[in-house]
């Protein structure tokens, strides 16, 4: 009874701001209002297609898309945008297929095949692999757990495997994903660090040498972009630094084009941009050059995703060189970049949800 009542009054709410957002547009504004239906608005669409409308054409666009939300939260359930709305967090609950495991694992055996150093892989779980318990039961798909074994298993022997999932899932109640984001946290980033740095031969740097900032408590990250959803507390993002251990002497990224300017670990600058997530190693360029002072010509390759940003500044302690290449932003293959054999060890660290033969297709040794 509940249920319905509470569609009953979602539907008599769309039906109000249909009529009144319409009188809330431009007169020369050709675009038409989404049709209100009772089938488009018990099934839940009607909030979404408004909410559509409603940034392109509608002043106050972020209220009018807040609102669709709630309204399309209360028809169909706890889903707005292919997002699950949970008490304390937002997740991802698009039930899509992804790629086939095979043919990503077939494009990094190639790479483990044509390299001279050891390879090493992390396939890193989004909140939903981690927190994916709570979703409905309808949203039958393949679990993110599923489809890390199943890539585990094609990759070659001579690759050495973290099991990032286990461990994120070990640690689920603590700060390790953001709530409003598919991402994890730096504390994320820092735990599994710890495991990460042994398998490729060092000690990790204690929690209590770090000294940890709060830069912000204002970040609404992609899973907030996608709902507006205003109930949740927004995210903390923070910065790791070890003033008494090495510190980077050089930080270079490199274009598309080639052109090379200099960066830095933390751009404070992205806290007033748009995606605040870019304070990690700032505006995505497909190479990263590191230096530090670390005095042992240990040299590393990480080929990642968006989720090795903030791993970055851990490794650091631990090697002469690192060089970061992102395969999602490069538009012409790694080896046209740097060579990579010039660095004894690989790390790739790639998002569950970001593996793929097109974008791998990009460290392909030729």
């Amino acid at each position: 009874m509940n249920n319905i009542t509470s569609k009953l009054t979602a539907v008599a709410v769309s039906v109000f701001i249909a009529f009144f957002g319409a009188a809330s547009f431009a007169p020369n504004d050709k675009a038409v209002i989404p049709a209100l239906t009772w089938d488009n608005t018990t099934g839940g669409s009607f909030g979404k297609e408004f909410s559509s409308f409603a940034a392109q054409h509608f002043a106050f666009s972020d209220t009018w898309r807040a609102v669709g939300s709630r309204i399309d939260s209360k028809i169909s359930g706890d889903i707005v945008n292919g997002v699950y709305i949970a008490d304390e967090r937002l997740i991802a609950a698009d039930i899509s297929e992804r790629e086939d495991a095979g043919k990503s694992a077939a494009v990094i055996n190639s790479f483990a095949e044509s390299y001279d150093g050891a390879v090493y892989f992390v396939a890193v779980p989004t909140s939903a692999g981690v927190y994916g318990d709570v979703l409905p039961a309808h949203l039958s798909r393949v679990t993110e757990k599923q489809q890390t074994e199943r890539l585990y298993e094609q990759l070659s022997s001579d690759i050495r495997r973290v099991d990032a999932y286990n461990l994120m899932k070990m640690l689920s109640d603590d700060r390790i994903y953001l709530r409003s984001d598919s991402k994890w946290t730096m504390y994320g980033a820092y735990c599994l660090y710890r495991t990460v740095i042994q398998k490729l031969g060092s000690q990790p740097v204690s929690y209590d040498k770090y000294t940890i900032r709060h830069v912000t408590d204002e970040y609404c990250g992609d899973l907030y972009r996608r709902t507006l959803y205003m109930k949740n507390e927004h995210d903390i993002l923070d910065i790791y630094e070890y003033t008494d251990g090495a510190q980077v002497t050089e930080c270079i990224s490199v274009g598309n084009d080639g052109s090379e300017h200099e960066c830095s670990l933390y751009d404070a600058s992205a806290l007033n941009s748009d995606d605040m997530y870019k304070l990690y190693l700032g505006e995505r360029e497909p190479l990263v050059r590191i230096h530090t002072d670390v005095n042992n010509e240990r040299k590393l390759l990480l080929i990642g995703s968006e989720c090795a940003a903030c791993f970055v500044p851990f490794l650091t302690q631990h090697y002469s060189e690192i060089t970061v290449f992102f395969p999602e932003y490069a538009d012409r293959p790694l080896c046209e970049f740097t060579d990579p054999n010039y660095c004894e060890q690989t790390l790739f660290m790639l998002g569950i949800d970001s593996i793929n033969s097109e974008k791998l297709s990009m460290i392909e040794m030729r």
